[in-house]
């Protein structure tokens, strides 16, 4: 078992500095690629430039590779039958809970919208809440308003998430995250649609 995890590892850590692409396969109808860095605007990057390849988001998990060390690592997905959507990529990443919520909103303003989120430790940034939004850039997005709830009590949070759903938000994603002022908090996103 070590042996297959730790040869995993290797293909993954190859992938990731760009010495082995994956293979894509003719015969196969979903492709893969593997992206992994340590710097959120790096995956930004690469995630937009994959995604003008007809690739899309599929993934995301921050933590400790073998050969990068504390990384996010993203897997974007492409099915040889969808051709038609193009999708651009907005990486969010903060430790602190309010710029969170504001920029959130801003991208969400723009038709950006929540697909995923991680923790990890960035190289100048410390441990981070990372959140992914994504946009078709040629359909018109829909427009969400976004709730970021943050609490380090699963009580108050339980409360905190029956008051957004009264009031029409949808749960989107959870991670449990060390941030600058709250310490170990439990990080909620909600959203509703937008009238904006």
């Amino acid at each position: 078992m070590f042996q297959r995890v730790s040869i995993l590892l290797l293909c993954l850590a190859s992938v990731a500095y760009g010495q082995a692409p994956l293979q894509e396969s003719a015969n196969s109808e979903q492709a893969y690629r593997l992206l992994a860095t340590n710097k959120t605007s790096t995956m930004q990057k690469e995630m937009n430039q994959t995604a003008e390849e007809g690739f899309r988001f599929a993934g995301v998990m921050g933590g400790d590779t073998a050969f990068g060390g504390s990384e996010v690592v993203t897997i974007m997905s492409k099915v040889a039958s969808d051709s038609r959507a193009v999708y651009e990529y907005k990486l969010l990443a903060t430790n602190k809970t309010s710029t969170m919520q504001k920029e959130l909103q801003e991208a969400g303003d723009q038709g950006f919208e929540y697909k995923g989120q991680t923790v990890f430790s960035t190289t100048f940034g410390g441990k981070e809440v990372v959140v992914i939004l994504e946009r078709d850039k040629n359909a018109k997005p829909p427009r969400y308003e976004y709730k970021l709830l943050a609490t380090q009590r699963t009580g108050t949070m339980q409360k905190e998430l029956a008051e957004a759903g009264k009031n029409g938000f949808e749960f989107v994603g959870v991670t449990v995250s060390q941030t600058a002022f709250g310490g170990k908090e439990v990080v909620v996103i909600t959203r509703r649609p937008s009238n904006r």
